[in-house]
């Protein structure tokens, strides 16, 4: 029987390769929504060869065209940002794909918890923003998360059938374009440079957090809520080549790892068809190629993100919320050159020490949490 996927943000660089995946496996899966937030062109494509019930775009002012786009199909065309989190709750659908950027991505993830679908996650802010609250909808709705970033799904798999406590999380980094980059350099980075990553092939908003290290302090916050562990038990590894993808230290000092050439499609599909592995023509790692494989500490100093996301975690309550709305804002400034890529750090610092702390945050101080760090970014900004 067919697995009916809902894909939020489908035409970002994780919805365009789990469309790939549906294409190497029709017979495992039927899409039944796509959404999108901006990107009408790509989305009108995919509709027509996907045939979805339900088509949604985030752009409200972009509804009249895509429906003209699509009259001659029976697709259902919705838009704007609520129709994004109640087209999630539709009956058929067995699992959602949250591959929405930042955080737009909580609403949707919520209601779809609640309505019972499976989440396979890659919207990482969600678990950062408002992990807590998450982990419990989860739990109480007996909804499996599973996780979609490389790193996560490495984990995931190091910890399938085992039964022993964790010890340590190792999660790798890649390091990005500028890990031997002096602070003098890194004041002198271009957009195009932070953009060109060594690695990996993702959207602007993960590749810039991936040159900052921002990324991956935003991977272990998620890690710590995905797998119940505290920030002390994470350890980030800098790993230039991106062949170990994460690794799971145990009580009795065994370390398992995950190995794969970096390619964003394996833990997409494993996801998606778990508990399954399904066959894949991906390319195969070749050890006889593998020259060397090398592992050195973060530099915290150079890049701050990283401390900073450790700082949120260990503080807890809406910290967490107000670093990644900071960095959101940041990111946005540095894309549109209206900042250095050091005064990233400098508003997420900031921001973090102004904005009003609340120690047990509810749904309702998230969303105010969040619209208040961005307000004092944008103020730091200006």
């Amino acid at each position: 029987m067919k697995r009916n996927i809902a894909i939020l943000g489908s035409t970002g660089s994780i919805g365009t390769q789990a469309l790939d995946v549906v294409r190497e496996h029709p017979g495992q899966f039927e899409i039944y929504a796509l959404t999108a937030n901006n990107n009408i062109d790509l989305l009108i494509k995919q509709a027509r060869e996907f045939q979805p019930e339900v088509v949604v775009i985030a752009c409200e002012e972009k509804y009249n065209q895509l429906e003209d786009a699509l009259h001659d199909l029976p697709v259902k065309v919705w838009a704007g940002s609520e129709a994004i989190a109640q087209v999630v709750e539709s009956q058929p659908i067995d699992m959602v794909l949250t591959a929405m950027v930042g955080y737009s991505g909580l609403k949707p993830t919520i209601n779809a918890i609640k309505a019972g679908k499976a989440i396979a996650l890659a919207n990482k802010e969600t678990l950062v923003v408002a992990g807590e609250l998450i982990t419990g909808l989860a739990i109480e709705n007996k909804v499996p998360v599973l996780p979609v970033d490389s790193e996560h799904s490495a984990i995931f798999q190091c910890l399938n059938g085992e039964r022993s406590p964790i010890e340590k999380i190792i999660l790798t980094a890649s390091g990005g374009p500028f890990l031997n980059h002096s602070l003098k350099q890194l004041q002198k980075v271009t957009k195009k440079e932070a953009l060109n990553h060594p690695n990996w092939d993702m959207g602007a908003k993960v590749t810039i957090d991936s040159a900052s290290l921002m990324n991956k302090g935003l991977e272990m916050i998620e890690a710590k809520w995905l797998f119940d562990v505290s920030p002390d038990q994470i350890e980030v590894v800098v790993h230039p080549q991106s062949i170990i993808h994460s690794m799971v230290q145990f009580e009795d000092s065994s370390i398992i790892a995950q190995l794969g050439l970096p390619d964003m499609h394996l833990p997409i599909q494993y996801a998606l068809g778990y508990p399954a592995r399904l066959k894949s023509n991906f390319e195969r790692l070749d050890f006889f190629k593998l020259k060397t494989m090398t592992f050195e500490k973060p530099d915290t100093e150079r890049f701050r993100n990283l401390s900073f996301a450790f700082e949120a975690a260990k503080a807890k309550g809406n910290m967490p919320c107000i670093m990644n709305a900071a960095n959101e804002i940041a990111v946005a400034a540095f894309l549109q050159d209206k900042i250095g890529f050091l005064e990233m750090s400098d508003v997420i610092e900031k921001t973090m020490q102004k904005t009003a702390f609340v120690q047990v945050p509810t749904y309702d101080d998230y969303v105010q949490t969040d619209i208040e760090a961005r307000y004092i970014a944008q103020e730091f900004i200006k």
